[in-house]
C-alpha cells in the first residue's frame, strides 16, 4: 500500500507539472524491470504535460451554446439560401419557359411568383467570360473561393490556436468581419461582386467554427481529467456527446429563425430589399455570438519547441485522418439531399410556399427534440460515437434511397414532412458526432490543429454537396439523391472498414493512458452537464488509480 501510494503521489506532481525534473523521472523509472520500460517511463515523464482544465461552469457552457446559436445558421442558411435568393434577384428576368409560367416540369399546376423565382435561381444568367452560370452556381462558385482563400492561413490559425497568445484576438476577429461582409450585400445591385462579400464570409465562419471546436475540446478535458483508465472513458463519451448534441440542437433553433425571416421577405413587394434586411440581421445575431471568445481556454502549456509541421499532426493519427474523411463525406451527403429536396419541392412539385415553410421548420426545429432523446438512447445502449455516426448515415441512406426510387411520382405531403425529420435529425446527428469523434482523436496541445482542419474539410464538403445538386443535378432530383445515397455508402465502407474508433483513437492520443500503466484522473461532477460523467455515489472530484485495461468490477 505504501508503495502504491507512493505512484499515485509521483502521477499527480507529473500531470500538474509544467516543467518535470530530474527527481520525477529518476522516480518515475525506478520500478522498471527492463531498460524498455525504463526508456518508456522516462520518455512518457518528458511528454510536455498540460496543467490541469478547470472544470467549465455552467456559464461557460451556456455561452458555448450561444455561439452555436448565432453562428450554425451561415452554412446552413445564410449562404446556400439567402445569398442565392439576393443574387437571383439582381440577374434579369428569365424567358418564359415552353411550358409556361404556370406549370411545372412535371404538368402540375403553379402559382407563377413561385416558378419564376425558381428560374431565376437555376436559369444560366450570371455571365463569367464566355460562359454563363446560374445564381446557384455563382453562389457555389463564391463558396470555393472562400475555401480556397482560407487554405493557406490554416497553419497560422491552427498554430496560434493551440499555443499562441492571441485565440480571443483570432476568434473575435473572425467573428466581427464575418458579421461586417453581412451587412453591405445590398449597396450595389451587380453579381460580379459577390464574391467579395462570400468568400471572406467562409474564412471567417471556418476559423470561428474551428475555435468553437477546439473549445469543446478543452473543455471535456475541464470535465474529465486530461488523461483517463478505459474503462472510464464511457465518462468522458456522455459528457462530450451530450454538450455536441445539446450545441448542434440550439444551432437548429438559429437556422429556423432565419428562414422564417426569408420566407416573410420573399412576401413583400421589395424582394431584394427585404433579403437585404435579411442578411443585415444575420450578422448582427452573429456578431452576437463574440461573447464566447471571453470564455476561450488558453489551454496546454508547452515546455519544448513547437513542430514546424504542428497543423499537420492530424495526418499522423490515423484515426483522426479516417474521421476527417467521413466528415467531409457525411457533410456532402446532407447538404446533397437538403439542396436538391428543396429544389425538386419548389422547381417540380411546385407546392405552395407555406408548406415550404413547414418543411423548413420542421427541418431545422425537429433535431431540437430528436438530438436529445437520442442521447439517452446512446446512454441507455452505450453506443460510441462511431456507431452514432453510422445512425445518420443509415437515415440518409434511406431518404436518398427512397427519394430516388419515388423521384418520377408526386409526393404526399405527409410523407415530405417525415422525411423532413428523418433527415435533419441525420444531418444532426453527423454533425454532433464527428465533432466528438474527432476531438476524441486529438491529443493533448493538438486541439487546435484537428479542430481547424474539421472545420475547413466540413465546410468543402458542404460546399461541394450544394455545387453539385444546384449545378449539374439541378432539376433532376435522382441525380442528386443517387450521387448522395453513394457518397453515404462510401462513408459506411470507410467508418466500419476503416477501423475507426473514439476509444482506440483517444489512446493513441494520449487520453487513454498505456496498458499497465498508472495514472490519476479527475472525475468531476457539480453541474447538470457533467451529471453523465459521475458515479452514482460520487459528489466530489475523484482520483484513482487503476491499471489501464481492466474493467470496473
Amino acid at each position: 500500500m505504501a508503495e502504491e501510494s507512493s505512484e499515485i503521489q509521483s502521477n499527480q506532481e507529473i500531470v500538474q507539472a509544467h516543467e518535470p525534473n530530474n527527481e520525477e523521472i529518476n522516480r518515475s523509472v525506478s520500478n522498471g524491470g527492463d531498460s524498455s520500460m525504463k526508456m518508456e517511463g522516462t520518455r512518457e515523464t518528458c511528454r510536455p504535460y498540460s496543467r490541469l482544465e478547470p472544470q467549465p461552469t455552467k456559464g461557460e457552457v451556456w455561452v458555448w451554446y450561444v455561439y452555436e446559436l448565432c453562428s450554425y445558421f451561415v452554412h446552413t442558411v445564410l449562404i446556400p439560401i439567402v445569398f442565392s435568393l439576393i443574387i437571383g434577384q439582381i440577374v434579369d428576368s428569365p424567358t418564359e419557359p415552353l411550358r409556361g409560367w404556370n406549370k411545372s416540369a412535371k404538368g402540375l399546376a403553379c402559382k407563377i411568383d413561385e416558378m419564376e423565382l425558381y428560374e431565376r435561381l437555376t436559369h444560366r444568367s450570371v455571365s463569367i467570360g464566355n460562359s454563363k452560370v446560374s445564381p446557384l452556381e455563382w453562389t457555389s462558385i463564391s463558396w470555393g473561393i472562400g475555401l480556397i482563400l482560407a487554405s493557406p492561413a490554416l497553419r497560422f490559425v491552427s498554430t496560434n490556436l493551440d499555443h499562441g497568445q492571441n485565440q480571443v484576438v483570432i476568434a473575435g476577429a473572425a467573428t466581427a468581419i464575418g458579421a461586417f461582409f453581412c451587412l453591405p450585400v445590398g449597396f450595389f445591385k451587380v453579381t460580379w461582386i459577390f464574391p467579395l462579400y462570400v468568400a471572406p464570409i467562409v474564412v471567417a465562419i471556418t476559423v470561428s467554427t474551428a475555435s468553437h471546436t477546439r473549445h469543446h475540446g478543452l473543455m471535456i478535458q475541464g470535465f474529465t481529467g486530461p488523461s483517463l483508465q478505459r474503462h472510464q472513458f464511457p465518462n468522458r463519451r456522455g459528457v462530450s456527446s451530450r454538450l455536441s448534441l445539446n450545441a448542434t440542437g440550439v444551432g437548429c433553433l438559429g437556422s429556423a429563425v432565419i428562414v422564417a425571416f426569408v420566407y416573410y421577405m420573399l412576401r413583400i413587394q421589395d424582394i431584394f430589399t427585404g433579403l437585404w434586411v435579411v442578411s443585415i440581421f444575420s450578422g448582427l445575431i452573429w456578431l452576437a455570438g463574440i461573447v464566447h471568445v471571453f470564455t476561450l481556454r488558453p489551454g496546454a502549456t508547452i515546455t519544448s519547441p513547437l513542430p514546424k509541421d504542428h497543423f499537420l499532426s492530424i495526418f499522423k493519427s490515423h484515426h483522426g485522418l479516417g474521421t476527417l474523411i467521413v466528415v467531409g463525406l457525411s457533410s456532402f451527403t446532407s447538404m446533397c439531399i437538403f439542396t436538391g429536396g428543396v429544389l425538386f419541392l419548389v422547381g417540380e412539385l411546385c407546392l405552395k410556399p407555406v408548406f415550404l415553410l413547414y418543411f423548413w421548420l420542421i427541418y431545422f426545429i425537429f433535431p431540437s427534440v430528436s438530438l436529445p432523446m437520442l442521447q439517452s438512447v446512446q446512454l441507455i445502449l452505450k453506443t460510441n460515437a462511431v456507431k452514432m455516426h453510422l445512425l445518420g448515415l443509415i437515415l440518409s441512406l434511406v431518404t436518398s434511397g427512397i427519394g430516388f426510387q419515388f423521384r418520377k411520382d408526386n409526393w404526399e405531403r405527409h410523407y415530405i414532412l417525415i422525411f423532413s425529420a428523418l433527415q435533419s435529425t441525420s444531418t444532426g446527428v453527423m454533425h454532433a458526432f464527428a465533432r466528438v469523434l474527432l476531438m476524441d482523436c486529438s491529443p493533448a496541445g493538438k486541439e487546435g490543429a484537428f479542430a481547424t482542419w474539421f472545420s475547413w474539410v466540413k465546410m468543402a464538403g458542404t460546399c461541394i454537396g450544394f455545387a453539385v445538386a444546384s449545378g449539374a443535378a439541378a432539376g433532376n432530383v435522382g441525380t442528386s439523391f443517387g450521387i448522395a445515397f453513394c457518397t453515404a455508402a462510401v462513408a459506411m465502407v470507410i467508418s466500419i472498414y476503416g477501423n475507426i474508433s473514439d476509444v482506440a483513437g483517444a489512446v493513441a492520443a494520449g487520453l487513454i493512458s498505456e496498458e499497465g500503466e498508472m495514472v490519476s484522473s479527475p472525475i468531476a461532477n457539480g453541474s447538470d452537464h457533467s451529471n453523465s460523467i459521475n458515479n452514482d455515489d460520487d459528489e466530489n472530484a475523484k482520483k484513482e488509480a487503476v491499471p489501464v485495461g481492466e474493467e470496473a468490477a
